[in-house]
């Protein structure tokens, strides 16, 4: 336990009151982790908490929920959230409690969580707390509710995407029982937040088995309820993942693929880096495969023609209706648009390389050279983990990752914007008014490798555009 922690805890105590770690901070350190934060579950109330704060010299800071209880305390520069002993009542939201109280007992705290492994509390000298088996169930690598699975969902529909991030997170695996209840409460989400939902599905996307928690949220139908966005006052409905249902049992030709689109996928995700750019190009690169219009068969073998274009077209509609920023949804759109064409180059040896650079500096999303870099990094990573999302026993992606390497160094070459060109001052103090039409001028030429992208090399060239158009001014 971080030691400052363990000092507050024993500052309670010595009050008169008594105070545990609880949650997630004890499930770490008994899974021999680091806890990412602490929060504290004591029989002191707010003001008798603010009280002991004072008396230490601590400090603490105004939040919301300090109606529920809770006070936050800054104790050298560590937050903890300090929270009293409280049961809860549910009623019509889908996610905030009705009513809530105070109670006399840790016990009653903790039977209100959402799963055994959180519900688990930790004393000053270690001692451990377990009213509901979550020892046990960190042993086996499941996750359970804390009692009845449907009432616990029903209580707050958004620990159904929690069962699937805790899922991902700590690589264990739902019961039957939680899998079942699941359904019950899927009306509820449609009273969940959007904000709330799409961060659980980020905080997935970017946990050590993702993969598996992915196939909670989409073989248990989950994906394809809908929640809901306030917009000018008004709540709209909103799908949450409708479109990756069809995957699972969607086949795919043998024997470039051993698995169906869905296996795939969640092989692929499995086999990227923990990116979440890198991870959602993953879950959607495939996205199309299956759909009517895409699927065909071209002698006797099932073809799925375009379905990188239109799996683009379908990130990009999914993620905007998430509200997600601009740029990212532009990146993703690219790596699921491009994942075929960068198996064709790296895979065939055919085609020119320096076109398709330019093309992309010319038309595609990118405003300097060192983000097209970037995005082809990504795109190496996401054809690596596509060739051993395919199943194959003796799987080579060197000459994968060699092709990505040296194309990287290309894009670093292929100026995409005027800021890329290697020029210094005495090129504008030439040009003058004319700079800006003269570095356009000279752009064009780098990218067609016309021309050296070096200070000598373009002011030698901006000069002789300078005569040229000086010379035609004249006649």
């Amino acid at each position: 336990m971080n030691p400052i922690v363990r000092r507050v805890l024993r500052a309670f105590r010595d009050a008169g009151f008594e105070a545990y770690i609880v949650g997630g901070a004890v499930r770490d350190l008994l899974m021999k982790r680091q806890p990412h934060d602490y929060d504290v579950t004591t029989s002191a109330r707010p003001e008798e908490i603010r009280a002991i704060a004072e008396k230490e010299h601590w400090h603490t800071v105004e939040i919301n929920g300090e109606a529920f209880g809770i006070v936050v305390l800054v104790v050298d520069g560590l937050t903890i959230e300090t929270a009293t002993f409280r049961g809860e009542r549910y009623g019509t939201d889908s996610h905030r409690p009705e009513t809530v109280w105070y109670a006399s007992t840790l016990r009653e705290d903790v039977m209100r969580r959402d799963f055994t492994i959180n519900a688990l509390a930790m004393d000053d000298e270690d001692h451990i707390y377990d009213y509901t088996g979550g020892q046990k169930d960190i042993r086996k690598k499941r996750l359970v509710t804390v009692g009845d699975p449907r009432r616990r969902f029903s209580e707050d529909a958004l620990r159904l995407f929690r069962a699937c991030r805790f899922t991902g997170q700590l690589d264990f695996l739902p019961v039957k029982e939680l899998l079942r209840a699941m359904p019950a409460a899927y009306d509820r989400v449609r009273g969940l937040s959007l904000e709330r939902v799409v961060s659980e599905i980020d905080r997935l996307m970017v946990t050590p088995a993702a993969y598996k928690g992915l196939d909670v949220l989409v073989r248990s139908g989950l994906g394809q309820c809908s929640c809901r966005q306030k917009e000018n006052g008004i709540y709209h409905e909103i799908p949450i993942l409708p479109e990756l249902a069809h995957l699972p049992d969607t086949p795919q030709s043998l024997p470039f693929h051993a698995f169906d689109a869905w296996f795939h996928t969640l092989a692929v995700v499995a086999h990227t880096p923990a990116d979440p750019v890198i991870r959602y190009a993953a879950l959607f690169h495939d996205v199309a495969k299956g759909l009517p219009g895409i699927r065909g068969v071209h002698k006797g073998r099932l073809t799925d023609y375009g379905h990188d274009d239109k799996g683009a077209e379908m990130a990009a509609d999914i993620l905007t209706r998430w509200h997600k920023n601009p740029a990212f949804v532009r990146r993703i759109a690219w790596l699921v648009r491009t994942h075929m064409k960068f198996h064709y180059f790296a895979n065939t040896g055919e085609g020119d390389i320096n076109k398709w650079l330019r093309r992309e500096a010319l038309y595609g999303p990118f405003r300097r050279s060192e983000e097209m870099a970037k995005a082809i990094r990504q795109a190496t990573a996401l054809a690596v983990g596509d060739i051993w999302g395919c199943g194959h026993e003796h799987t080579d992606t060197s000459g994968t990752e060699s092709f990505g390497a040296f194309m990287e160094e290309l894009a670093r070459e292929m100026p995409v914007s005027t800021k890329d060109l290697h020029y210094d001052r005495r090129l504008p103090g030439a040009c003058g008014r004319r700079t800006g039409d003269c570095l356009r001028n000279l752009l064009k030429r780098v990218q067609n490798k016309q021309l050296e992208n070096d200070p000598a090399a373009l002011l030698d060239a901006a000069e002789k555009w300078l005569k040229r158009h000086e010379e035609a001014e004249t006649q």
